[in-house]
């Protein structure tokens, strides 16, 4: 199995920058594009920051940072920045449109056997692809990472029958060999495996706060502390066999009648929205944040991701 070499990562807003800044680290040359000069400044600025503070908790070595920008090039052409690629992920906006013109794009300026993949977990592989000859359609898939990209060690690949399993074991390869955990998703379902799970957390916890059943910070500190603590370093299924699949099942009987079967998402959120309540990057969501503070409180979020990381290093 021949391993991947010229890797480009089409987009370099906040997943993109992430996902090149780890190619980068872990020695790979990247061609970061982006059609906007101003994104490209922006994402460089952010991945060296990024990088300082990396440095700063001990996970990389200060003196490798010129290094590692070093391997970062952001062309302004997209035929420059792909060609001879023979990796490409694109982390564009979730316009179906605009991932079907894109790919159109990568069809023509690519040399046959380009591996071409998509960051989405919201849109079908199948109809991102629908009008690429079967060629082509043999050589894409679905590769989801996760906010921070070059922190969050999981990746989900499609495994869907369209792509050849050599190509697939390579890109699995390049992942691992970059410090990711891949899973293969074997159905082409909307939001893949782990948004699904988070959703289905999100719409009880978000139930339980409109119900007044306890206060903001009591709610995340029960996810945090409770099953979230569990969930670092042990999976649903296995915390089931520890349990007992009697009692889950028990439990499931008495418990899921009267939980939230909610189809859409919460009037809580839509009253917050209409506040411009959105969270970190107003000030205010379900806590306040303050003026001026949101590079300090997601520098401290980064730090305790680092954390973890540094806690399941050698699961």
């Amino acid at each position: 199995m021949t391993s991947i070499g010229t890797i480009t990562v089409i987009g370099a807003g906040t997943m993109g920058h992430g996902i090149a800044e780890t190619f980068a680290i872990h020695g790979h040359e990247v061609r970061l594009y982006d059609p906007f000069p101003d994104m490209r400044g922006k994402a460089r600025a952010a991945i060296e920051a990024e990088l300082g503070l990396l440095a700063e908790t001990g996970r990389i070595d200060a003196a490798d940072i010129p290094a590692i920008l070093g391997r970062i090039t952001c062309p302004g052409d997209l035929a420059a920045a792909v060609a001879e690629a023979e990796f490409i992920i694109e982390a564009i906006p979730e316009d179906i449109a605009l991932k079907r013109a894109l790919f159109a794009d990568l069809d023509r300026l690519c040399t046959p056997g380009t591996i071409l993949a998509s960051n989405t977990s919201s849109l079908g592989l199948d109809d991102m692809i629908a009008e690429l000859p079967e060629g082509r359609r043999a050589c894409c898939m679905v590769c989801h990472w996760y906010n921070p990209a070059h922190l969050v060690p999981l990746v989900e690949l499609s495994d869907f029958g369209n792509m050849a399993e050599t190509d697939l074991a390579r890109v699995e390869a390049l992942l691992r060999g970059a410090g990711k955990k891949t899973i293969r998703v074997l159905k082409d379902i909307p939001g893949l495996i782990a948004n699904r799970i988070q959703q289905g957390i999100a719409r009880e916890v978000f139930a339980l706060i409109e119900a007044g059943a306890a206060s903001a910070e009591d709610i995340d500190a029960a996810l945090k502390y409770g099953p979230a603590f569990r969930y670092a370093t042990t999976g649903q299924l296995e915390i089931a066999d520890f349990g007992g699949i009697d009692i889950w099942c028990a439990v499931g009987d008495n418990l899921l009648p009267e939980i939230s079967a909610a189809q859409a998402a919460s009037d809580l959120l839509r009253r917050k929205i209409a506040e411009n309540k959105l969270g970190l990057k107003t000030g205010e969501g379900f806590f306040s944040y303050g003026e001026g503070r949101s590079a300090e409180i997601t520098r401290d979020f980064h730090r305790r991701l680092i954390r973890q990381l540094a806690a399941i290093d050698d699961n």
